[in-house]
């Protein structure tokens, strides 16, 4: 079936108080997604953001952002009052201020909590019960990294670092109602997502989910199950992830997030990624594998290097953990991150999974190489084909940054004239591709600038703070949308 979506944070909603989540404004944009005529809405992983605000770095791959929570709901149930919102700060909401967001959410949110009364909820205690294979955990993990200033897991002392049994009780018992506390946030959030969710589906709109494939080190994933990576005996890395120098890098992509104990995954029939995939299949309709690369192959990184020049590459659990997920979970739809330098063997894994790859439009235009396998008449069927995703520039930016024989190519090749025409030429091409499915980012649709873009990979500062101007998304816009999706047969 053809069909298109667009690719829209929901950190970039031009939700009130300081950043998109959860409210009116999300289910007014799939109110929008319906009458457009897409069936998709992409979304970035929805996990509490940590080190430089990325919603790749994460305190946990289960639990869900805090931030997303819509506090007027709350307001509707009585556990806050309009008041006591207007009195935080919560920045001036144009884009995204993590910082006044973190010193501000949390207060209020803890006001909520202390009114709810939440210990009594059955739902509550159903909630937690079900999801006691990660929830425990990160509750304490959270409390107990609070207790120590917010530093990692990795400076607290020992006896919790090493999670001593004396340790994990005396911790657990002293902080107990902050525990319960982001017991709390996790069932409030999890109850107004699937909410969403719902609606969405009852639109005909479903979620493009993310899964990023490594965690960060400082996630109660890593503290909590240390035998699952490359660590020592004191639980500190061995080797980090990251990419080899490259023409965009000359010194490559440190990431520092901890590798995976492949051989130790694959004596337990991959429990602990069966039970991630299996969550994330809770939250959204379709898994977008992000790093897809790492499974046949994976960068390795020595612990402690201020870069990734002399890291070396080791096999990944291949084939194997993808025959898993089908014999465990049946059969789910996948879209596999395989951009940048693929082997052959990485594209053997792809076709081997016949898990649908990503085309990236804005990857394809090089006046000296005139057939790159990211232009449409390359395409394949089985495919997502974009103009640009969260780590590119706006398309509308990366034209004017182009040289002049590489946009003199690019108006060539979509038969447009002007710069103007440029981003719709784009848009038309990914829609008009043979790809089954095709993505368009928000702001190429809104013709937004570099002002619009959400992340500078390798950078940090500036990134993920994005947010949509409340009346851009007009009916018009709408309209014109639906136009392009019917002619392109989407």
């Amino acid at each position: 079936m053809r069909c298109s979506g667009i690719l829209m944070p929901v950190a970039s909603l031009p939700s009130n108080y300081g950043i998109g989540c959860f409210s009116k404004e999300a289910y007014d944009f799939v109110d929008k997604l319906a009458e457009s005529g897409q069936h998709y809405w992409q979304i970035l992983p929805l996990g509490p953001t940590g080190y430089g605000d990325s919603p790749y770095q994460s305190f946990s791959t289960f639990a869900g952002n805090p931030y997303f929570i819509d506090l007027e709901t709350l307001i509707a149930e009585k556990l806050l009052t309009r008041a006591e919102c207007n009195k935080m700060d919560f920045g001036t909401g144009k884009y995204v201020d993590y910082e006044k967001i973190y010193l501000s959410r949390f207060k209020i949110l803890k006001k909520a909590f202390i009114k709810s009364n939440i210990a009594s909820d059955k739902n509550f205690q159903e909630f937690v019960k079900a999801n006691d294979f990660w929830l425990a955990d990160y509750a304490l993990y959270m409390a107990v990294k609070n207790s120590y200033g917010g530093v990692s897991w990795s400076e607290w002392d020992d006896d919790i670092r090493l999670r001593r049994k004396t340790a994990l009780k005396k911790f657990s018992d002293k902080y107990k109602e902050e525990v319960l506390f982001y017991e709390f946030l996790q069932y409030k959030f999890y109850e107004q997502w699937t909410k969403l969710k719902a609606y969405a589906n009852g639109k005909n709109v479903e979620i493009i989910g993310d899964i990023p494939i490594y965690v960060a080190y400082d996630s109660a994933d890593t503290w909590a199950n240390p035998e699952l990576f490359q660590l020592d005996k004191d639980n500190v890395p061995v080797a980090v992830a990251g990419c080899p120098p490259d023409a965009f890098s000359a010194t490559g992509q440190l990431w520092g997030n901890p590798l995976y104990k492949w051989d130790y995954h694959e004596k337990t029939g991959f429990s602990w990624w069966m039970k991630r995939i299996e969550y994330c299949y809770k939250l959204y309709d379709v898994v977008r594998i992000d790093h897809f690369r790492g499974f046949d192959e994976y960068y390795s990184i020595p612990y402690g290097d201020p870069t990734a020049e002399f890291g070396h590459w080791e096999k990944g659990p291949g084939y194997a953990l993808f025959k898993t997920m089908k014999d465990t979970l049946g059969k789910k739809r996948v879209i596999a991150e395989d951009l940048g330098f693929l082997t052959k063997s990485v594209i053997k894994l792809v076709e081997k999974t016949g898990f649908p790859g990503m085309k990236v439009l804005q990857f394809g235009y090089d006046s000296r190489c005139k057939d790159s396998g990211y232009l449409p008449h390359r395409y394949t069927a089985n495919s997502i084909c974009y103009t640009g995703t969260h780590d590119n520039n706006t398309t509308r930016a990366w034209y004017d940054e182009l040289g002049r024989a590489d946009r003199k190519y690019v108006r060539e090749y979509l038969g447009v004239k002007t710069a103007k025409d440029v981003t719709y030429g784009m848009i038309r091409a990914c829609l008009s591709s043979v790809s089954d499915t095709c993505v368009i980012p928000m702001q190429d649709y809104l013709e937004l600038g570099n002002e619009a873009r959400i992340n500078m990979p390798s950078t940090l500062g500036g990134n993920w703070v994005w947010r949509m101007d409340k009346e851009a998304f007009t009916q018009e816009l709408a309209q014109k949308i639906k136009l392009l999706t019917v002619t392109y047969a989407r």
